[in-house]
């Protein structure tokens, strides 16, 4: 290891490879990925720029990298979701909303560089575990409360999650067509809105009888 790169390194228990993940995706939390470059990577981590394709095949794996990175950073920070079974389904899917809102607004400054390079982002999504996906397991809790009863039997999980999904990402959709970086944090009365019409849709009900006299 050269000078330069030990002094990058002193100090920590990390390979040099962790390392320049580890500073891209700082990078990634503080400016997002618009404009980042290997030459800017390599400085900030104290090394140089030809050091990165000893240890990626391109930019396009460490950013993928550091990426997928900075997306679990911000699912460990937003704590864990409410098991089925627990609590009521309607304050479990509050939070499911709200857990959705907050993942994708955060996401959108890293994002907003990566429109023109899909191969960054398929490469991201090919590093994600489905398991831990927020999608995967808004759709899994949907399935198993309707299979514990405590949603109709014939609810139909796939619509409701595309709903829900949906309603999450038009925030981050409409951050980045009107050129804003960062979406707007929703109102909670959007999110308590959103779940009312999951759990009751939009048909009209028969109005209340007259009470008794």
């Amino acid at each position: 290891m050269s000078p330069r790169k030990a002094a990058a390194l002193r100090g920590c228990d990390r390979t040099l490879r962790e390392h320049l993940i580890a500073t891209a995706e700082r990078m990634i939390a503080e400016r997002g990925t618009a404009g980042l470059t290997v030459r800017a990577i390599a400085q900030e981590a104290g090394v140089a720029g030809g050091v990165l394709y000893n240890h990626f095949a391109d930019k396009e794996e460490l950013i993928a990298l550091a990426l997928r990175a900075h997306a679990t950073a911000i699912e460990s920070g937003l704590g864990p979701l409410p098991a089925p079974g627990t609590g009521t389904v309607e304050g479990n899917l509050r939070a499911y909303v709200a857990h959705g809102l907050a993942l994708h607004g955060r996401m959108v400054p890293a994002l907003t560089g990566l429109i023109a390079t899909p191969e960054v982002l398929a490469r991201f999504a090919g590093l994600s575990d489905p398991d831990r996906d927020w999608r995967h397991r808004l759709r899994g809790y949907l399935e198993a409360e309707r299979g514990l009863g405590r949603i109709d039997a014939g609810a139909r999980v796939d619509a409701v999650t595309s709903m829900i999904v949906g309603a999450c990402h038009e925030p981050v959709l409409s951050a980045l067509f009107q050129g804003r970086g960062i979406a707007e944090p929703s109102p909670s009365h959007s999110v308590d809105d959103l779940v009312t019409t999951a759990l009751r849709g939009i048909e009209p009900r028969e109005p209340a009888g007259p009470h008794p006299s």
